[in-house]
């Protein structure tokens, strides 16, 4: 792809003005827009400002109405709760119109009930406005297919380029053959029918469950579906203000929910993050079961039944040791991918697989879902536990994590590792674990942060290493 020139004015702006998220490759130069989970930033900051949004909205539509042969494209439009949505929505659905597409908005939804209902309302595309995870300043835009998953590399660099380039002329577009924008009513209520056929109308009777919503996308939808197949629950974080989405709560705060499963004597705790695509739950005693052990549980019973395709699992390079060898006790195979759910979902559908996840909570049901769906995700565990008839902590015995450590450092580029100093002791590090152990040093796809990753048996030993490591990459690559 054509390198953008730094220096290059984009509408009104110097691209050197503006602090890139790392969806950019960090530095000056933008080679890329789209990372691992699409256009992210901090908002009202390139690229998330309204007017390079129209740009995007503007590309989007064009690539569709081009490539496809549509005459006038249909897009969905959904998003999570923070408050710059609505400034994002506007832009992007502008931009769509403008070209002669028409959009569908479903307001707040969690990120794989867009990915339904774009399938589910025969549409050419839908987008979701959010960026998951991480703090309420940041928004971002990803794109499903009209079949329900992410854009391939090749269609998202059709639209980057047309993105960059702002070659999307839309004077001949007027009168009539602007595109319009149209609300859908009852898609909250689709997506809930949709979750709950995924466990084909199963009782949750007698289970009491602690929900943490995050102040998220799944706020209006989660309690509902879990008390409509009949359990008792007690909901937190499910009162969003824009700003409060993540914020210490949901899947990467799951603390206070551990507290509450105790204190309410719950049988389970479900935390799902800012768009819901995530899942990680604690049990009966409070203690954590992150996506690595829902897997394994998931694994296992999907085996018994015989269901589990070619006795086979996908996971990542970041899936804890503990977890393979817990699958080479079951006969389970085990494939491994670059980290984020879109490599899993790749290998997967290439496959034919049937199961596969990442240990942050990103797991995937192909019989199900097209994405990572927490929701979804948790009553298939939820099912499981009905069905054995065990609790939680029971279940969860089936693998035992190796001691492991992350520590993030944030950096201000990303130079080759191989390259750096830092590399020695890295080396030195895993020479020391040898078999017993790994050590895997990785910049984030969607913040600008390098992980360093190590897994050994004693905690105090691998966690001096790390410190050490993420030392020496502060001090060559800080930020």
């Amino acid at each position: 792809m054509k390198k953008v020139n730094p220096d290059r004015l984009v509408r009104g702006f110097r691209i050197s003005d503006f602090v890139l998220s790392d969806s950019f490759g960090l530095g000056m130069n933008m080679e890329k827009l789209f990372g691992t989970d699409g256009i992210r930033g901090i908002a009202n900051r390139f690229p998330m400002t309204p007017e390079f949004v129209v740009n995007i909205g503007k590309a989007t539509a064009h690539v569709f109405k081009e490539k496809y042969g549509k005459k006038r494209p249909k897009l969905v439009i959904g998003r999570d709760t923070r408050l710059s949505g609505c400034m994002i929505e506007s832009a992007l659905t502008s931009g769509i119109l403008s070209v002669g597409a028409d959009v569908f908005l479903v307001g707040h939804m969690p990120t794989p009930a867009i990915a339904h209902i774009t399938k589910s309302l025969n549409v050419d595309a839908g987008m979701v406005i959010s960026a998951s995870h991480n703090p309420a300043a940041d928004n971002g835009i990803k794109i499903f297919s009209g079949d329900g998953y992410k854009l391939s590399d090749e269609v998202e660099e059709e639209i980057e380029k047309y993105i960059v380039a702002e070659k999307v002329n839309t004077e001949q577009i007027t009168g009539g053959f602007i595109g319009s924008a149209h609300g859908v009513d009852d898609a909250k209520g689709r997506y809930i029918e949709f979750a709950k056929a995924s466990v084909k109308g199963m009782s949750l009777q007698g289970l009491k469950i602690v929900l943490d919503c995050a102040n998220g996308a799944a706020y209006n939808t989660a309690p509902h579906i879990l008390r409509e197949l009949g359990a008792e629950v007690i909901v937190l974080n499910d009162k969003p203000d824009g700003l409060n989405i993540n914020l210490n709560c949901g899947a990467l705060h799951p603390e206070i929910m551990m507290e509450v499963v105790k204190k309410e004597k719950a049988d389970i705790g479900i935390a799902l993050d800012g768009d819901a695509d995530r899942v990680i739950v604690c049990d009966e005693k409070g203690n954590n079961v992150d996506g690595d052990h829902i897997i394994a549980i998931c694994a296992i019973h999907l085996k018994e039944k015989g269901i589990l395709k070619k006795n086979c699992v996908v996971t990542t390079i970041m899936t804890n040791k503990g977890f393979d060898i817990a699958m080479d006790e079951k006969g389970i195979h085990v494939v491994k991918t670059k980290v984020g759910d879109r490599y899993v979902i790749d290998e997967m559908r290439k496959k034919g697989y049937v199961l596969g996840g990442e240990q942050s909570g990103h797991i995937i049901f192909s019989n199900h879902t097209t994405t990572g769906d927490g929701i979804i995700s948790a009553l298939q565990l939820l099912g499981i536990m009905k069905e054995k008839g065990e609790k939680l902590s029971k279940l969860a015995t089936c693998m035992k994590s190796l001691p492991q450590v992350l520590v993030n450092v944030k950096v201000k580029e990303k130079r080759d590792i191989d390259t750096m100093e830092v590399k020695r002791d890295i080396r030195k590090a895993e020479e020391k674990l040898g078999a017993k152990g790994r050590v895997l040093v990785r910049y984030s796809g969607t913040e600008n942060l390098c992980r360093v990753m190590i897994e050994g048996e004693q905690k105090k030993e691998i966690q001096r290493m790390a410190n050490e490591i993420a030392q020496g990459i502060k001090n060559e690559i800080g930020g």
